[in-house]
């Protein structure tokens, strides 16, 4: 009999990814569902489902579920207390899911999760001081420091997309009262907020002829187009790195990391994304803080924050059965 399994769930701001997930962090069935738009109820109700496929197709009994949310949780209580890029909002996630999968259910931030299984089995792995950058809709992110996951007074710790970087800058639009926030600056949004005001300034670029064909110019589309050697979608990719760049540079100097990992829909451009990063960090921070340390993509990619919440269901298994021995 294979032994049990969890399930993880990362709950984006446009899609849901779930997987059945062996101790290991060997992902046996995934299930991808669209959420762009959803109302609270609705989404609960794709995360139900999405969950009960999951678990049919696991092969090993399923143990425990665990979320990822982008969403300010209170661990005290358990309670979402705000969602980002999410209609979640003032209510005892963990509690409400578990009555309705009749699993035990464990949620942290969607950023904490990808911390979690990059530094558990990943491009974090064996070092006690590590930052992880997920770009997607926004920023999320989560710290490891003294080997720990470092989750704050009351678990709000590691919103790095909403460090604010300029002081003039736009009110933040996804529920934050905040300006200029580093999200607005180089994420997927940005990416293709930037690849469509080059479209417009560069009509004969494949960025334009995507654009004229009805395309929308989502990071995946820019980044292909990137790749096949447009240069106004690596002008994009590269300027969302090097704005990145500006945001792991502060990190940097707030942290002194050992290493930096990037994850996230976003990373797909790769070095064409990390190659402007790591040369503004080079060059703006002290190289006290900068000549050891590594700037990487992550091992797990998308997937990082649905395997770090199978292993948040992990730990928190672990320590039902410890509190009742």
């Amino acid at each position: 009999m294979p032994a049990r399994r969890t399930i993880g769930v990362d709950l984006g701001g446009t899609k849901l990814l779930a997987g059945a997930v062996d101790p290991r962090l060997g992902v046996h069935h995934r299930v991808q569902r669209t959420v762009t738009g959803l109302r609270q109820r609705a989404l609960l109700d794709v995360a139900v489902d999405a969950v009960a496929e999951a678990r049919e197709s696991a092969g090993a009994e399923v143990a425990a579920v665990g979320f990822g949310l982008p969403a300010l949780i209170d661990r005290r209580t358990g309670k979402v207390v705000v969602g980002v890029h999410t209609p979640l909002a003032n209510l005892v996630f963990a509690d409400v899911m578990a009555e309705r999968l009749g699993l035990p259910v464990f949620v942290d931030n969607d950023g904490n999760n990808s911390a979690l299984a990059e530094h558990r089995a990943g491009a974090a792995r064996g070092v006690s001081e590590a930052i992880v950058l997920t770009l997607g809709t926004g920023i999320g992110g989560g710290l490891i420091l003294g080997g720990q996951l470092y989750r704050g007074a009351r678990g709000g710790a590691g919103e790095l997309g909403h460090m604010e970087i300029d002081f003039d800058g736009n009110l933040d639009d996804d529920n934050c009262p905040g300006r200029g926030c580093a999200e607005m600056f180089a994420s997927g949004r940005a990416l293709e907020r930037e690849a469509t005001r080059l479209a417009a300034e560069r009509p004969d670029s494949g960025l334009a002829r995507a654009l004229a064909t009805g395309r929308t110019l989502a990071g995946p589309l820019v980044t292909e187009l990137a790749h096949d050697g447009d240069p106004a979608a690596i002008e994009a990719v590269e300027l969302i790195g090097a704005r990145l760049g500006v945001v792991i540079t502060s990190l940097v100097n707030i942290f002194n990391p050992q290493v930096i990992v990037v994850g996230g829909g976003v990373i797909a451009a790769g070095e064409l994304l990390l190659a402007p990063a790591r040369a503004v960090v080079a060059a703006r921070t002290f190289p006290f803080f900068s000549e050891e340390l590594r700037i990487l993509p992550a091992r797990f990619g998308v997937e990082a924050g649905m395997i770090g919440a199978a292993a948040l269901a992990y730990d928190g298994l672990a320590e039902l059965e410890a509190a009742a021995r």
